[in-house]
């Protein structure tokens, strides 16, 4: 008996080392839209649950869900719903993927400040981002090339906008491929003649929001539907979850967890 505590007090001695105790270490591993969201989400959950230790990434909707797949993540965050060839990779691996949506978002796009364009129609967008709109010069903005950002194909942001902006056509050759929402931002500020799109939760004063269809983008027009590019975004876990996974996912649908995405300029489900 005394040998076998003592195996045990050992086992516990170099798990405390390592970082492996009775804390409950989660890891969270995807969109970069769903970034700042899951990051705020954490920061306040830790104050509330100091045994708990969280590690947010953003690395993009498909590395995070197969993060997810493979085992290297506990949560993968996601700005699209998870592909069926995703789900069939998860099954083989003995892997249920169940998603939970805690979050709007509206894409939004966004030029430089100083253009004098206010409103754009869903098949000009289509049409600059397919390459048969080339000048500023059509959409009566000045007479220059227009510089097409967009986000590579990883993203789940990229996806969306493939589904309901390009319809099946590819993006144009020359266009400019950014790995996140702050580079796309980033990007379009510099440059005056420079379109890009982000989730709504990026938007800041370096860059000016285009109207679609003459619509505006906000929480209301985002959760009604009637902004024409809007999405839910999702946390992904394997199956239903447990222990800490269980209270971070039931933390995001309370109220507090609710107030976070709004403070953070996503747009809450309830």
């Amino acid at each position: 008996m005394k040998k076998i505590l003592t195996i045990v007090l050992s086992v516990l001695f170099v798990c405390s080392l390592t970082g492996l105790s009775f804390a409950e270490d989660l890891k969270i591993d995807g969109s970069t839209t769903v970034l700042p969201i899951a990051q705020k989400a954490a920061e306040v959950f830790m104050k509330k649950n100091p045994s708990a230790k969280i590690f947010v990434s953003g690395s993009g909707s498909g590395t995070g869900i197969k993060a997810l797949i493979d085992g290297t993540t506990n949560i993968a965050t996601s700005s699209r719903q998870a592909k069926d060839k995703e789900i069939a990779a998860a099954k083989k691996k003995g892997v249920s993927l169940i998603d939970h949506k805690v979050a709007l978002d509206g894409i939004v796009p966004v030029v430089h400040p100083s253009m004098k364009i206010d409103n754009i129609t869903l098949e000009q967008l289509r049409d600059i981002y397919n390459g048969k709109i080339k000048s500023w010069k059509e959409l009566g903005g000045p007479d220059r090339p227009i510089s097409s950002v967009s986000r590579d194909t990883s993203s789940g942001t990229y996806e969306v906008w493939e589904e309901k902006i390009l319809k099946g056509d590819k993006v144009r050759a020359n266009a400019l491929l950014v790995a996140s929402n702050g580079q796309a931002v980033q990007t379009v500020a510099k440059n005056k003649f420079a379109i890009g799109y982000i989730g709504i939760g990026y938007v800041d004063k370096t860059i000016k929001v285009l109207k679609v269809n003459g619509k505006s983008a906000s929480a209301s027009s985002v959760r009604d539907g009637s902004w024409p590019i809007a999405r839910h975004l999702f946390m992904y876990t394997n199956g239903k979850p447990t222990g800490v996974i269980a209270k971070f996912i039931d933390f995001m649908f309370s109220k507090e967890g609710q107030k976070i995405v709004n403070e953070v300029k996503y747009v809450s489900i309830r």
